[in-house]
C-alpha cells in the first residue's frame, strides 16, 4: 500500500542526491527482543565509517521541514553520506539508537516501520527543494 509512494519519492530524490532504498529481510527469530537485536546487527554491518548515522525513534529530537533540511545541508556541508535507520517491526535495537550519531523523531506517535518509510522519504524529498528553493514546499 505504501510502497508506490515511497519509491516515487525515492525517483525525485534522485534528482537531489544519490539515493538508496535498502530493506532487510524480517528477521525469522521467534522472540521479539531476539530478532530486533538481530535485525540490528544486520543494519551495523551496512554502516560505513564516512556516514552520519540518523536512527528514527519517536523519543528522537522532532524537527519540523525547515528544520530537517538544516540539518540535511550541515550534514551536506561536512561531506557525510547519512544513513537513516528504521527498525522492523519490532523496532529499532536499542544499541542502535545509542550508536547513532543523531536520533530524529517523526512522530511522538508509534508508527508502522512501512508509514515510516513513506513519510522519511517524502521529507527528506521536501527538504531537498527548500534547499533549492523550489516550489514543492507549502
Amino acid at each position: 500500500m505504501f510502497e508506490p509512494g515511497v519509491q516515487a519519492y525515492a525517483e525525485r530524490l534522485h534528482h537531489y542526491a544519490k539515493f538508496e532504498l535498502v530493506e532487510l529481510a524480517a528477521s525469522r527469530a521467534s522472540h521479539a527482543e531476539q530478532a530486533r537485536d538481530e535485525e540490528g546487527e544486520r543494519m551495523r554491518a551496512l554502516r560505513q565509517p564516512r556516514e552520519l548515522c540518523v536512527a528514527m525513534d519517536e523519543r528522537g529530537k522532532a524537527f519540523d521541514s525547515r528544520e530537517l533540511s538544516a540539518f540535511l545541508a550541515k550534514a551536506q556541508q561536512g561531506a557525510k553520506d547519512l544513513l537513516f535507520l528504521i527498525g522492523g517491526d519490532e523496532g529499532l535495537c536499542p544499541a542502535l539508537v545509542t550508536e547513532a550519531d543523531a536520533v530524529v523523531s517523526l512522530s511522538k506517535m508509534t508508527l508502522p516501520h512501512r508509514l515510516a518509510r513513506l513519510v522519511l522519504v517524502e521529507q527528506l524529498y521536501r527538504a531537498f527543494t527548500l534547499l533549492r528553493g523550489e516550489p514543492y514546499h507549502k
